[in-house]
């Protein structure tokens, strides 16, 4: 028998199996049964913005072949990437130090290929982002998790980073984070980036939810360090999910290595979606709107989730999501999860997915999803029996 490959040992993202699950139970329901609410991806349901569109569409009707462009992007949008960074942030950062992406998922690899042997060790908090350990596993590199609660503001700490022995090669760290939606305050992602620095390990910031916060400031550890890799996406904020463009700030000592393996891996991201990501950046006021929707159907969530029986749980500060305890409804998370899209017709994603240890204990909402969609979820747990 032909043996399988290193892959073998990467688990299932189980967020997709719900997609696949719920899509078949929308497609085989009886006629007149509830609609299946969709709060088990972070897909935003505002679509691309109206100015990128309207990029997209004039440079394909414009005749543009649309070919190749260069590994790490058109120069056009490593500029406006590199504007929007010093709007933002106020930093200054080469746009030779600035790479595209297909999406933040294809950021990962590179990342962690550039700077990173098999063998070495990235640290990052639990819960996480699945595909961050699985494409870890499968790139023959291991993983410390860092196990972060409420108490901690699921996040990690240096005094946490300090204790570890031996010390990681890298750290990786999400604010606001998938699926907690918590952040780190300016100073203590300045204290890790100062830390990493000093201890000679590689710190790897995912920004994707960046633009996404209600109230708590967000900061970009391109701040604070400059051998940093900073990963980004057109995906959240700007509402651009399956056009797979993101982009990454790189140390300069790794751009001609990350451009090398680009090449080889991906050659480039989507012409065309290179183009409406550079259009996007001018769509400031409705993606501006957008959010106020996320605001909103947070507010939502916030006040009817303790009315439907989750109490503890620690409200996000950004991203859209919120992470809940199963504790008074279900003996595990996953159970619960089947409950939801059985009784309740809602897809929801078990913290199996996300944490390891405790994960059995929590589940995800995504409040992405239309305000009526929010709403009409809300009724449903109050309904759902205990």
């Amino acid at each position: 028998m032909l043996k399988q490959g290193i892959g073998a040992a990467v688990p299932p993202f189980r967020v997709m199996d719900v997609v696949r699950r719920a899509n078949q139970r929308a497609l085989t329901q009886p006629r007149g049964a509830p609609r299946i609410l969709r709060m088990e991806v972070g897909q935003p349901a505002t679509g691309l913005p109206a100015g990128a569109a309207r990029a997209a569409a004039t440079a394909l009707s414009a005749g543009d072949p649309m070919g190749y462009t260069e590994a790490l992007g058109r120069a056009a949008l490593r500029e406006r990437i590199a504007a929007h960074i010093s709007d933002w942030y106020g930093v200054a950062i080469p746009t030779a130090r600035i790479a595209i992406t297909n999406g933040a998922s294809g950021a990962f690899p590179l990342a962690f290929l550039s700077a990173l042997h098999p063998g070495d060790t990235i640290a990052l908090a639990a819960p996480y982002y699945p595909p961050y350990v699985n494409i870890a596993t499968a790139l023959g590199l291991k993983t410390q998790l860092l196990v972060c609660g409420p108490e901690t503001g699921f996040q990690p700490s240096t005094a946490m980073l300090q204790a570890l022995d031996p010390q990681p090669d890298a750290l990786l760290v999400a604010s606001p984070a998938n699926p907690t939606g918590s952040m780190l305050a300016p100073d203590d992602l300045a204290a890790l980036a100062i830390y990493c620095d000093g201890a000679g390990i590689r710190l790897i910031s995912d920004e994707i939810y960046h633009g996404l916060t209600y109230g708590k400031p967000a900061a970009s550890a391109a701040q604070f360090s400059d051998s940093a890799i900073v990963i980004n996406s057109f995906s959240k904020y700007f509402s651009m999910t399956g056009w797979r463009v993101g982009w990454m700030v790189l140390p300069e000592d790794l751009v001609r290595l990350t451009e090398r393996l680009s090449q080889n891996f991906f050659i480039c991201a989507p012409h065309v979606s290179q183009v409406a990501a550079e259009a996007a950046f001018d769509c400031h006021e409705e993606l501006q709107a957008n959010r106020a929707r996320y605001e909103a159907a947070r507010r939502i969530l916030l006040t009817g989730l303790p009315a439907a029986g989750f109490k503890n749980f620690s409200p996000p500060d950004g991203a859209f999501y919120v992470y809940l305890d199963t504790a008074n409804h279900a003996p595990d998370s996953a159970t619960f999860c089947d409950r939801l899209l059985d009784e309740a017709g809602i897809a929801a994603t078990t913290g199996l997915d996300f944490d390891p240890i405790h994960g059995g204990n929590f589940f995800r909402l995504s409040y992405c999803a239309p305000l009526a969609d929010i709403e009409e979820a809300i009724s449903r747990l109050q309904k759902l029996e205990r």
